[in-house]
């Protein structure tokens, strides 16, 4: 009895996913609920568990192949047999040798004996007639002259170019006029020059990444993207991390990051800028009065954006908490369609890689996107006197459709007060 492989659920929205990788092989033993199977959606990657114990023993869907919800991926026999040995078991049936003798008529044998040519059977290997050879050369020869085009075989001929020794660098090996005119010094054209093999390398995107395209593509199409900028003096957070990261630790069980107080200062000033929280549907807007903040992570595969469910209600050690489980889920390839949905705004630290000033684009259907950058000490004038104080440069990329100028500059400078004097934000002010 076999079981089935199917392809499951994926989540809303996801009505297809791609091979990715199969962990098992035909003829190999599985256990119920092991992943035999990885599958590579537009949002999240998930492994597949065989449906009961026994041997995979037939793969209907290769790697990079395309199945929708519901569709067949292969089976499982429990009973640990091959279908493949069963079905030629069945066809093999017994021989009889008695019913299979060759009565020989020595009569008739003479006969033809006397028609064929007798061989030496002290010979292991089978003689081939000359003839033969000839005519398969011939055949050879015919068949290389019509890959070979009329303008091709008159230079070859006229100037007594030996074809075999030429590689081609048309489809399948063929010769073009062009190798022959590079062969001869007569057109060593740049433009022309023949690619060297190993410098160029063409691989099929994967899902995750069509998806990236098409979304940003979409974002920079459909929305009015603009951005404004601003600047935070990050010596306040600075000291109070380094001044209770310890208790904190101990408490908690998780360090006191950046992270924590950008989101608590974002939720704040979407709370009083509630456009910027919005997003079009139509001909309306959808104002939402609950606060997911969705956080980009990269990948070795791509950048995700896991969402931070009701994060207006979470602690500074609930934040760091989750953000760091998510963020692992991410890294591992872990995470579930609900990491990622549900978002209402997005920040994203491009700081972590260096960057210095960035313009982030919008993840649709949201309306704006924080972008944080790397802290470096500069020159900064406190009280008429210049002193050196650890800046970091903050971008809003907002849609300029729903949300105006004066709103996105008051956005962001709410964010900078907050972050610059962190105890606002205990103070909810």
């Amino acid at each position: 009895m076999s079981e089935k492989i199917l392809v499951p659920v994926l989540g809303e929205s996801i009505t297809e996913a791609t091979v990715s990788k199969w962990l098992k092989n035909e003829g190999e033993k599985v256990e119920v609920d092991e992943p035999i199977v990885e599958l590579e959606t537009d949002k999240v990657n998930l492994e597949v568990p065989s449906p009961a114990s026994g041997v995979l023993v037939k793969i209907n869907s290769k790697d990079g192949s395309v199945v929708e919800v519901g569709a067949v991926l292969g089976s499982v026999s429990e009973n640990g047999i091959s279908a493949k040995k069963t079905e030629i078991t069945e066809k093999i049936k017994p021989i009889n040798t008695q019913d299979n003798i060759v009565k020989l008529d020595p009569k008739k044998d003479i006969e033809k004996n006397d028609e064929l040519k007798i061989f030496d059977k002290n010979i292991e290997e089978p003689l081939i007639l000359t003839q033969e050879v000839e005519e398969k050369k011939d055949l050879d020869d015919r068949e290389n002259e019509k890959i070979l085009s009329p303008a091709v075989r008159k230079i070859i001929s006229e100037n007594n170019i030996d074809a075999k020794s030429i590689e081609g660098s048309g489809k399948d090996g063929r010769i073009l006029k062009g190798d022959l005119i590079n062969l001869m010094g007569l057109n060593p054209q740049p433009s022309e020059r023949k690619i060297k093999y190993g410098q160029e390398e063409r691989i099929k995107m994967t899902r995750l990444r069509q998806t990236i395209a098409k979304r940003l593509k979409q974002a920079q199409e459909n929305a009015a993207l603009l951005t404004t900028f601003n600047e935070v003096d990050m010596t306040n957070i600075m000291e109070m991390r380094k001044e209770n990261q310890e208790d904190f630790q101990n408490r908690y069980g998780v360090k006191l990051g950046f992270m924590s107080f950008f989101v608590k200062s974002c939720v704040v000033a979407l709370k009083n800028f509630p456009a910027v929280n919005a997003e079009i549907e139509g001909d309306e807007i959808i104002y939402k009065n609950y606060y997911n903040i969705s956080f980009a992570v990269g990948t070795e595969k791509g950048l995700v954006v896991p969402v931070l469910k009701d994060a207006d209600e979470l602690s500074f050690a609930d934040i760091e908490k989750n953000i760091k489980e998510i963020s692992e889920k991410a890294k591992d390839g872990k995470l579930t369609i609900e990491d990622l949905q549900g978002g209402t705004f997005t920040i994203s630290n491009g700081g972590v890689y260096g960057s210095m000033l960035s313009t982030p684009i919008l993840n649709l259907p949201q309306s704006g996107v924080l972008g944080m950058h790397n802290i470096v000490d500069r020159p900064v004038v406190k009280d008429g006197e210049i002193k050196i104080r650890p800046v970091m440069y903050l971008a809003l990329s907002y849609d300029h459709r729903i949300i105006d100028g004066k709103e996105s500059v008051s956005f962001l400078k709410m964010v900078k007060e907050n972050l610059e004097d962190p105890r606002r934000l205990f103070l909810d002010i």
